[in-house]
């Protein structure tokens, strides 16, 4: 092997080792989040993991509504392109609209546990 390709391997391990960790970093994000979201709407134990677990569709396919079964349920280009951390935020911001959560108040949140996250893989 070359030398070019021994640089291209140690570039491509590289790239896959830190997109695993910002996986891992928005993740534990989102767990706070739905943490945090839970106590505000006062959610008990089964249904904040519930609401974990639809914060994460929410992040991985822009809405928490994927039901799984035998089939797999593959999201549309349209509907990946819509997932993320506005999918998140938009959910979250839905979900507090009774509780007198400001758009601000939720993406500072977001900010805070993002750090906190990075925080915990550093």
């Amino acid at each position: 092997m070359n030398k070019f390709d021994e640089r291209k391997k140690s570039f491509e391990a590289k790239f896959v080792k830190d997109e695993e960790l910002q996986f891992k970093i928005k993740s534990k994000r989102n767990k706070y989040l739905a943490d945090w979201v839970s106590e505000k709407i006062k959610k008990n134990e089964e249904e904040k993991s519930n609401y974990f677990q639809e914060i994460i569709k929410t992040y991985m396919y822009g809405k928490s509504d994927i039901v799984y079964g035998k089939s797999r349920v593959r999201p549309s280009k349209e509907e990946q392109d819509k997932a993320g951390d506005e999918a998140v935020f938009k959910k979250i911001k839905v979900d507090l609209k009774d509780h007198s959560v400001s758009d601000e108040d939720i993406k500072k949140q977001m900010d805070e546990f993002n750090e906190k996250a990075k925080s915990d893989f550093a």
